[in-house]
């Protein structure tokens, strides 16, 4: 019986944190690190399905003969690159294999598998450019795409609630105008293309190990690793070769890593109306999605040749629920974090960037120490969500409900999950 798409992107398999595979591990280092898939020296797939899982992310279908013929056309062209430009020398079974062969010879070893990695680089970029390229040909608004990837984003993370997995939150939406203003006002780079965040999601897991999987299987169903955008990484959560040496279950993992050149230790937070003691994973994605066939009824000739998929930057958070709730309180909060970013506006507006005497950005106010942010005794492995004292509950609703960031959001609860499939068939499973 043939697996369709939905179904693919419905009951993938979902590893613990002791079921974790090098392609994992290697993946979500990425992401902590915030570093680019160009510079690794090979990837880590060991199945025909895992190779299939990740065609399917990247919304190239293999089942699909339009996607197949766009993922060959693409191809020959990253070799023809490399030839006209290097004289790279290229085996002719290389030259001739499919993209879901060269990622599996990309895992191997071998002057075939450094010629397929090589490929499989250019493949990238060349990808993403024409995707590019068809958004600025088609009269597609913002709006529309980021629907698509609401959409996606709901029916892989709603599934996974469905089944059970160690979410208890999604909150997504779309920053509000004057949120915007007020970041580009506080910014050097005063231009939107540095806003990332236009769209963005907060997912809370149950347990700090947990954020390792979930991140895992958002990779390989949610958003690409090679699509994590390098350098937009913010990791305060836990140091990760600390991390991985106190896990003994990935510690046989750590070892075959692939060296890193530009290993420069853990993305800290450069945000600086942070508070210290704010923890959280945070990066930036840039999320393929498929247009739907209405949009191309009046498109130039020229989009024909660049299929069907663009992309949309997104912004995620993940956080575990300890972490949510001190992040709720004291100069960690939300509130606090807007109120710093406010009066950096409100000086930078009447002063410019200007040094005051004590040698200080005048646009950056530092946050507190964190030894006087307020501290929230732990929950109990056995509470369940959302009861963990009436004070919690107060601070969070204020502050999850006063994000202005959060326009037009949408909010998915672990308890909310056994009606997932009904009350939000729509959303889903839109038809593609």
């Amino acid at each position: 019986m043939t697996t369709t798409l939905s179904d693919a992107l419905r009951l993938p398999r979902y590893r613990r944190l002791e079921e974790i595979d090098l392609l994992d591990l290697e993946s979500v280092r990425l992401v902590l690190r915030g570093g680019s898939v160009i510079d690794w020296q090979r990837l880590a797939f060991e199945s025909q399905n895992e190779v299939r899982e990740f065609l399917i992310a990247q919304e190239l279908d293999p089942e699909d003969q339009a996607s197949q013929a766009r993922s060959e056309a693409i191809k020959n062209q990253a070799v023809a690159y490399l030839k006209r430009n290097f004289d790279f020398p290229i085996p002719k079974p290389v030259a001739q294999a499919s993209v879901a062969e060269l990622l599996l010879l990309a895992s191997g070893r071998g002057h075939r598998q450094l010629c397929a990695c090589t490929i499989l680089k250019v493949i990238h970029v060349i990808h993403h450019l024409e995707a590019r390229e068809l958004l600025s040909l088609l009269a597609v608004s913002d709006q529309e795409v980021f629907e698509l990837v609401e959409q996606k984003v709901y029916r892989v993370i709603g599934g996974m609630l469905a089944r059970g997995l160690p979410i208890i939150e999604l909150v997504g939406g779309r920053k509000h105008k004057d949120s915007l203003y007020s970041k580009l006002l506080s910014k050097r780079e005063t231009h939107a293309a540095q806003i990332y965040d236009k769209l963005r999601f907060r997912i809370v897991t149950r347990t700090a190990d947990d954020i390792f999987p979930v991140l895992g299987y958002l990779t390989r169903h949610l958003f690409p690793f090679n699509y994590v955008v390098p350098g937009e990484t913010t990791n305060t959560m836990f140091p990760l070769k600390r991390y991985l040496r106190s896990k003994s279950v990935l510690a046989p993992l750590v070892e075959q890593l692939q060296p890193m050149a530009d290993e420069q230790g853990d993305a800290g937070n450069d945000n600086v109306f942070s508070a210290p003691s704010y923890r959280v994973v945070h990066f930036v994605a840039d999320l393929p999605v498929t247009l739907p066939p209405e949009l191309f009824e009046n498109a130039p000739p020229a989009a024909a040749a660049l299929g069907s998929v663009v992309f949309a930057q997104a912004e995620f958070q993940i956080v575990d629920r300890d972490s949510e709730q001190r992040n709720a309180l004291g100069d960690a909060s939300h509130d606090a974090y807007k109120q710093r970013q406010k009066l950096a506006v409100a000086r930078r507006l009447k002063l410019g960037n200007v040094i005051t005497p004590s040698g200080r950005n005048s646009v950056a106010p530092p946050a507190k120490s964190p030894s006087k942010t307020p501290t929230l005794k732990k929950a109990a492995p056995s509470t369940p969500a959302g009861k963990v004292g009436e004070a919690f509950k107060k601070a969070a609703r204020n502050k999850l409900d006063s994000k202005a960031a959060y326009e037009k959001g949408g909010r998915l609860r672990d308890r909310e999950a056994p009606k997932v499939s009904e009350s939000l068939r729509g959303r889903l499973n839109p038809k593609r």
